[in-house]
């Protein structure tokens, strides 16, 4: 889903890349709001492995292939507004090696990292107040991310609707691309599921989306809590 420069007009660039910068304000005033002494840790190693796995892509249908967002995974593992920073890290790079185009930065930080934290936080929080348990959390998890690529997918097809530069029938646009990012995020959310299990396996205490869940539900009974 990266945009390449010349997709959008240069009013919906400016206003996406405005709406871009304040979500991501907002993000580092509260990221720093607590005294979490792993999340820059934490933070770094999400931006790290998202970045990694992004570059690892998979058959979707009809030679397309698609690949991991992280949006939903990083927002598990450290909360949305700090997995919306992780994914605007990503994507700078990404775009300073033309995967992606500069001018539309702020759409693709807009739609491949903060919509898909923000969605994938809500789905995965559903899920773990009907399922609170360690499986209800790698449930809720695949699900986040199943659900967050579909709504990116529909997000963009509005967006281009409004600023697109080709005249392409919404209609059309709108079933190929929320078709095709089903499939993906078939596979984004077993990648996802995946991932969060085995963190929660190994480190439960580092996943922020499972803090509020009993100590012994989050296996913090078994392994110690940093200092």
């Amino acid at each position: 889903m990266h945009i390449p420069d010349g997709f959008f007009d240069g009013p919906t660039s400016l206003a996406a890349g405005a709406a871009t910068v304040g979500v991501l304000a907002v993000a580092a005033k509260r990221s720093g709001a607590d005294d979490d002494e792993m999340a820059p840790l934490m933070m770094g190693l999400t931006a790290t492995y998202v970045f990694a796995v992004q570059m690892l892509n998979f058959p979707v249908a009809s030679g397309t292939s698609g690949h991991l967002l992280g949006g939903a995974l990083a927002a598990v593992l450290v909360g949305p507004w700090r997995a919306s920073i992780c994914l605007a890290v990503v994507l700078v790079v990404q775009a300073l090696f033309a995967d992606g185009g500069l001018t539309a930065l702020g759409l693709n930080i807009l739609l491949i990292g903060i919509l898909p934290a923000f969605v994938g936080w809500g789905v995965f929080r559903g899920v773990l107040r009907v399922v609170p348990s360690r499986t209800g959390a790698v449930a809720g998890a695949g699900a986040a991310a199943f659900v967050s690529v579909p709504v990116a997918a529909a997000a963009f097809s509005v967006i281009y609707a409004l600023g697109g530069t080709a005249d392409i029938p919404f209609g059309s646009l709108a079933t190929a691309m929320i078709g095709t990012h089903v499939l993906i995020g078939i596979g984004e959310g077993v990648i996802t599921a995946l991932t969060v299990g085995a963190v929660l396996a190994s480190r439960p205490d580092l996943v922020t989306g499972i803090r509020d869940l009993p100590r012994p539900l989050r296996g913090l009974d078994a392994v110690p809590t940093p200092a």
